[in-house]
């Protein structure tokens, strides 16, 4: 591929924090990111709120940013480095999820920043389980039956017409806590009693406000998806 001449500037995001399910792997990714676009002389910028990384090193991009990971703050730095292109990729699912805001609120357009990479309409139709299943289904692509349900009731209802054994995830993740298979009714309600009361009623507000705001992190009474498992 060649280079591309008409930019300078580049701002990478970082993953932040290590946690479950974006580990270590999105630090060594970023450093070799910045090292790579540093050798074709790019300007590199970098965002990245873990100070306990190889790519926060002040070797590794040519200014670096050790700020939350937030829209706030990252637009504040768009406005003022203004670079020519982000690279929101090899930050996991944090720079994602910050390419889609940023794209959102307008502030690529605003500051004439370019994403590099995945689009922002692919990331949301990857990670949007009906979107994904929707775009599979518009290309002749099999899917297995599921439905996206919003409460225990509609659950009961949406396994019963599935059939049993069903896979139960909450919205918006791989894996992790939350889901499991139920054979029978019993055992649906006892996963979804389980993971209510682990998270408490408090949380489960919290991010059913984020749910009406965002349709990120949703409540698992809220919004789950039940797949047949045979």
């Amino acid at each position: 591929m060649a280079k591309r001449k008409d930019i300078k500037k580049v701002l990478i995001i970082g993953s932040g924090p290590i946690v479950i399910g974006q580990a270590a792997e999105f630090d060594y990714a970023g450093t070799q990111a910045c090292l790579a676009l540093k050798e074709e002389g790019y300007e590199v910028i970098l965002c990245n709120s873990n100070p306990a990384t190889i790519m926060t090193d002040t070797q590794i991009a040519d200014k670096v940013y050790m700020e939350p990971l937030t829209l706030e703050y990252i637009a504040k730095i768009l406005r003022y480095e203004r670079p020519d292109a982000i690279v929101p990729g090899i930050g996991g699912q944090t720079g994602l999820n910050l390419a889609v805001q940023l794209e959102r609120k307008g502030v690529l357009k605003e500051c004439g920043v370019q994403l590099l990479g995945t689009s922002s309409d692919s990331i949301e139709r990857a990670e949007d389980r009906e979107l994904f299943k929707e775009m599979c289904e518009s290309i002749g692509e099999p899917v297995i039956p599921s439905q996206i349900t919003y409460n225990i009731d509609e659950a009961k209802a949406a396994a019963k017409e599935i059939g049993y054994p069903v896979v139960l995830r909450p919205a918006f993740t791989l894996g992790g806590t939350g889901g499991g298979f139920a054979n029978n009714e019993d055992e649906l309600v006892e996963i979804g009693r389980d993971h209510h009361l682990r998270h408490g009623e408090r949380r489960s507000r919290r991010r059913t406000y984020r749910r009406q705001h965002r349709r990120r992190a949703d409540p698992f009474f809220e919004r789950a998806r039940f797949e047949n498992a045979q």
